[in-house]
């Protein structure tokens, strides 16, 4: 096992070695760790969901109700009413004709984009897209090209120079990226794909609650939910439960229903996540408050971290500090931590080459106080 010992080495040696650390929630947006209490700004419970008594309660139900598991995929026996329920209130959210659950975002992502592409098309996304939709690609055993980053000229020149030369085209990227916590050029993305005769998948992971009138994300803020071919989102995030969604034509989902390994292939979520999904997408319309008091919180947080004069990035709840080096990141999270924040650094693969940060992740857990401890550590 050399091979082994080789590979943890060099990770080490390059300050890429990862470990697992268990946490302990402390509530209003704090972590235990260790037995000592730090502000946790490495939670996407963008929210606060995820210890809301109104997704507990429904969670409890549900589990009493089906039980603990669904005990085998939707295609067998597991295709329960309660699933069908959630993909219904995801559909009226998102505003497409019909949706579908998987049971992660990456399962949704590397499920649809293998399902819908093969060797005979093209892929064109994002240089920043997630490794879900890379991973995707790849199994579909497409071509692919990627864009320089929100950058819809490099597309559109991708797209004149090789769209004609396969079967399908597809176009892929974020709304809101998670590591940068910028937002896609969604309208001329659009255009580009109507001149192309493409489709447009888009993952709004991190936007889906955050984002539109109803918190349907960064397409409904837009205006442009219809124009978009597959909206994939997820609920392990703003929405405080766990899982994901297609959100498509009807066609398209039956398609999906009928290829994307990833939902075949999986047993179907467990009751108590889909009733605390539920009740999720319910608080969206409750308690709308939430979405206005973490922009608030958001923006304050970026202009005190911009006073540092640091490479900070990011326009919504996800703020980066740039840093260049794994080792110089490392160094200041735990400058962070000794200083009670947990907020960790992140290395490539997760982010390019060279470009090793330090990311936060806002939440209507968190005071004023909290953000400005945080930022004035620096």
């Amino acid at each position: 096992m050399e091979w082994l010992d080789a590979d943890l080495t060099k990770r080490r040696a390059r300050h890429l070695l990862r470990t697992l650390r268990p946490v302990g929630p402390a509530g209003s947006g704090r972590v235990w760790i260790n037995g000592r209490e730090y502000i946790n700004l490495s939670s996407n419970d963008y929210l606060g969901l995820a210890g809301h008594p109104g997704l507990l309660k429904e969670s409890v139900k549900a589990a009493e109700k089906y039980g603990t598991s669904s005990s085998a995929s939707r295609l067998m026996s597991g295709d329960l009413h309660i699933h069908h329920l959630l993909e219904e209130r995801i559909t009226d959210l998102v505003g497409k004709e019909k949706s579908l659950l998987f049971g992660s975002g990456y399962l949704a992502n590397t499920g649809c984009v293998s399902a819908i592409c093969s060797r005979k098309d093209v892929v064109f996304l994002d240089r920043l897209c997630h490794a879900s939709i890379v991973d995707g690609v790849l199994l579909s055993g497409a071509r692919f090209f990627r864009f320089q980053h929100n950058d819809p000229g490099h597309l559109e020149a991708l797209l004149k120079r090789e769209r004609e030369k396969y079967n399908k085209a597809l176009i892929i990227t974020e709304s809101l990226f998670s590591m940068d916590g910028d937002m896609a050029p969604l309208a001329e993305i659009v255009e580009a794909k109507e001149r192309h005769d493409a489709l447009f998948m888009l993952d709004e992971a991190h936007a889906v609650g955050i984002f539109g009138e109803r918190g349907a994300g960064l397409a409904e803020k837009c205006g442009l939910s219809q124009e978009i071919d597959i909206i994939v989102g997820t609920f392990g995030k703003a929405l405080g439960s766990y899982g994901a969604y297609a959100a498509a034509s009807g066609k398209l989902i039956d398609y999906l229903i009928n290829s994307a390994r990833s939902f075949i292939y999986s047993t179907a979520l467990p009751p108590c996540v889909i009733g605390a999904s539920i009740a999720a997408i319910k608080m969206l319309t409750d308690e709308p408050f939430r979405r206005s008091v973490l922009a608030e919180k958001s923006a304050y947080f970026r202009s005190r971290l911009k006073k540092t004069g640091l490479d900070v990035r990011g326009e919504a709840q996800i703020a980066s500090i740039i840093v260049g080096a794994n080792d110089t990141a490392l160094r200041l999270a735990d400058m962070l931590q000794q200083n009670g924040i947990f907020a960790l650094a992140v290395r490539p693969p997760t982010v390019p080459a060279g470009e090793a940060r330090i990311r936060f992740s806002v939440t209507c857990n968190h005071s004023t106080k909290d953000l400005a401890r945080a930022a004035d550590v620096f």
